[in-house]
């Protein structure tokens, strides 16, 4: 008797090649994939993404985990000789470290003579921007650390974690400028073909302000944006959490800072919820401080209430979700 054809058949559950190929590759991807929340371990994470996000000119003191050997990552060269490691830091020395918004050329890291010696400048924002941001940072931290003056970074190694180089539970010493003088140090000429470039940074800044809420939560900025002022509020909670709690608060006519504000909507970056308010900017930043601590107050409460949404409060979220947007 001839064999009976297996043909037509059709595949046996699960032997599909190419499905388990493209399975495989979105599994590979995946475990590649950056974090979504690339800051998080750090009490300044909320102030890493607004600085990454939305703050323009800015420098904030970071506190580093006393580092290991330098790595020579890039040379250079003495007249005469070839070329050498450029960590020219003795041993158990390094740069100061200062974290900022920007630098010129938007390039990720410098190191530059200053009154107490070399000084490494990390910028959180560059072009082009890094996948992994967390990665990039540190890998740029640590090179800030021990490179000379005049050395170029171009990228580190990426995994390297940045709660392996800054310490977890410190905080960040933030300096708002209002233009780009500290792009160069106090006495320096400006090249003249920065020149151009400066002045017309320093024509994009707008008042900027950081506050910090009796709670000590989270980063709220306040900027003065010409028409209206606005307040972007990153919040560590995770955005399940928070987008509930806002919908309470709007059932209950409690999504306010006061008079003269009005919640405008909230938009997400690096992982995190940040409700924004536009308000009446013939107010001082100063002054909103009653609102901002009141709303804090509430928005604690709301967080703590573990039941249902009412039908009001669904409705309240479906709206708040409707005026969400993304940012990198």
């Amino acid at each position: 008797m001839a064999k009976k054809s297996k043909r037509g058949s059709g595949p046996r559950p699960g032997s599909n090649r190419a499905e388990r190929v493209a399975a495989r590759k979105e599994r590979q991807l995946a475990a590649m994939a950056p974090p979504p929340r690339p800051f998080a371990g750090l009490a300044a994470e909320c102030d890493l993404i607004a600085l990454r996000a939305f703050v323009a000119s800015a420098t904030a003191t970071p506190v580093l985990i006393e580092p290991g050997p330098a790595e020579p990552t890039l040379t250079s060269a003495v007249p005469g000789d070839s070329p050498a490691p450029a960590a020219a830091r003795a041993e158990g020395e390094r740069n100061e470290v200062v974290l900022a918004t920007i630098l010129p050329g938007a390039v990720r890291a410098i190191v530059r003579d200053a009154a107490n010696g070399p000084e490494g400048v990390v910028a959180v924002q560059t072009d082009p921007d890094p996948d992994d941001a967390a990665g990039e940072i540190a890998a740029a931290l640590r090179w800030a650390a021990h490179a000379a003056p005049g050395d170029e970074y171009e990228s580190g190694d990426t995994d390297v974690a940045l709660t392996d180089v800054l310490v977890a539970d410190a905080d960040l010493d933030i300096v708002v400028h209002d233009d780009f003088a500290w792009w160069f140090p106090p006495g320096s000429d400006v090249p003249p073909e920065i020149a151009d470039m400066l002045g017309r940074a320093n024509d994009s800044i707008m008042p900027t302000a950081r506050l910090t809420p009796k709670s000590g939560t989270g980063a709220p900025w306040w900027v003065d944006a010409g028409e209206r002022a606005h307040l972007r509020w990153v919040r560590p909670e995770s955005e399940d959490d928070l987008m509930t709690a806002l919908a309470r608060l709007h059932a209950a006519g409690r999504l306010t800072l006061g008079e003269g504000s009005r919640f405008a909507g909230s938009f997400r970056t690096h992982g995190l919820l940040v409700p924004v308010f536009d308000l009446d900017n013939e107010l001082h930043h100063e002054e909103w401080y009653p609102g901002l601590d009141q709303f804090d107050e509430w928005l604690a409460e709301a967080l703590a209430v573990t039941a249902d949404l009412t039908s009001d409060e669904r409705r309240s979220r479906d709206g708040i979700r409707g005026r969400q947007v993304t940012l990198r």
